[in-house]
């Protein structure tokens, strides 16, 4: 199975968010010729390890970070053409999506993305509240989501997605309903929600070991969350994974692979790839990613094999997490049973193929997942037996 999907990752940022733990280097000068060199040159390297022979027909292409709006207005461009002999596209049908802070994109940027085919902004808003911006380490102010809206639709750009963070410490005082608000009152075209947590690597985990932040209390999250849910579909949104809300038609193709298992391309520092069966990931500093690609090598950091049982689990989890569900089955009278009793509970709701779970259901989204996975791994054990 050829990937048709292409994940970019821009590790550069002007300063590191507090909840962060992603691959990222922070730096006010970010080399970003550099980094055209090196996401090329892997994207090389890993055509003649694969001998994929001809250009990759891609279907999505996703910038993240990161920070991708520190890139200078023509450095996409350049990566384009780097990558022109190795991957295709379709301008008419592909979906391009690059994720921008609102303080850096600027007017230019908007239409240099815009004039070589970006068509999908994802805008890193998280709150509208200024003192929790400042609490996350972010640099734009309340009102930079709507200067970065504005920037989007004058430079053309019909689909915008922003992010929002929930479960803030309640002595921040943020209030949840009015960032829902702000939100909405910019007309998206997606949202995607994340639930605040605090990562052993990240700044924020590292307060939180120490003793000098405490994270809110779980019944906070899930109000949060379920008010989220109830304003969103109430606005004409499709609460259609997890964390992802769409107008209808705004689904995010590009997420979607992920969700149905599909081959994809991860490039850039920390980057995961999916090349069935093996899925793989790069070292996540960027000196060694670049080091490693000047000395001639792919920069894989490590990679795992994914046999039958555990791409068995990972199926019942990516399905639980999309609002497709699962369909009753003929072969599994345990998961049926499960599924009918999570609808009896509130966590699910029947479809007309079978079953999918809630809002009340994704807040135990791994719990559940675990449990129809083991369930279904002793039927399967006793079936043998028998």
């Amino acid at each position: 199975m050829l990937p048709e999907h292409l994940y970019i990752h821009v590790p550069f940022c002007a300063r590191r968010c507090i909840y962060c733990d992603f691959a990222v280097e922070a730096t006010r000068t970010p080399p970003t010729g550099e980094w055209v060199w090196a996401v090329s040159r892997e994207m090389r390297l890993l055509a003649e390890e694969q001998d994929w022979g001809a250009p990759l027909p891609l279907d999505t292409i996703y910038l993240g970070g990161g920070t991708p709006s520190v890139l200078a207005p023509g450095d996409l461009a350049a990566l384009a053409e780097e990558l022109r002999d190795m991957v295709v596209w379709d301008p008419a049908t592909v979906e391009w999506t690059c994720e921008a802070n609102p303080e850096s994109f600027t007017p230019r940027l908007a239409r240099a993305w815009r004039e070589i085919g970006v068509n999908r902004i994802s805008l890193g808003a998280q709150t509208f509240h200024e003192p929790s911006l400042r609490w996350m380490g972010r640099l734009h102010g309340p009102e930079g989501p709507s200067r970065a809206m504005e920037i989007a639709r004058d430079a053309g750009f019909a689909r915008v997605s922003i992010d929002l963070i929930f479960g803030l410490p309640a002595r921040l005082g943020r209030s949840w309903e009015a960032d829902l608000d702000r939100a909405l009152a910019l007309e998206p075209d997606h949202i995607s929600l994340y639930g605040l947590t605090a990562e052993e690597g990240a700044p924020l985990g590292r307060r939180v070991a120490e003793g000098r932040e405490r994270m809110p209390v779980e019944g906070r999250y899930a109000r949060e969350y379920l008010r989220a849910h109830e304003r969103l579909t109430a606005a004409g949104f499709e609460h259609y994974e997890v964390s992802n809300f769409a107008r209808p038609g705004e689904a995010s193709r590009h997420n979607r692979a992920y969700w149905t298992n599909r081959s994809y391309v991860g490039l850039g520092p920390g980057a995961h790839g999916y090349l069935p069966p093996l899925r793989r990931w790069n070292t996540r500093d960027w000196h060694a990613y670049r080091n490693r690609l000047q000395a001639g090598s792919l920069p894989v950091d490590g990679s795992e094999r994914v046999g039958p049982e555990e791409a068995a689990v990972e199926e019942v989890w990516l399905t639980l997490r999309t609002a497709e569900g699962r369909a009753w089955t003929s072969s599994s009278s345990t998961e049926n049973e499960l599924g009918r009793r999570w609808i009896d509970l509130g966590w699910a709701v029947e479809t007309e193929a079978g079953f999918r779970l809630s809002a009340e259901g994704w807040l135990r989204l791994d719990a559940l997942a675990v449990e129809m996975a083991r369930a279904a791994e002793q039927e399967t054990v006793g079936a043998r037996r028998g």
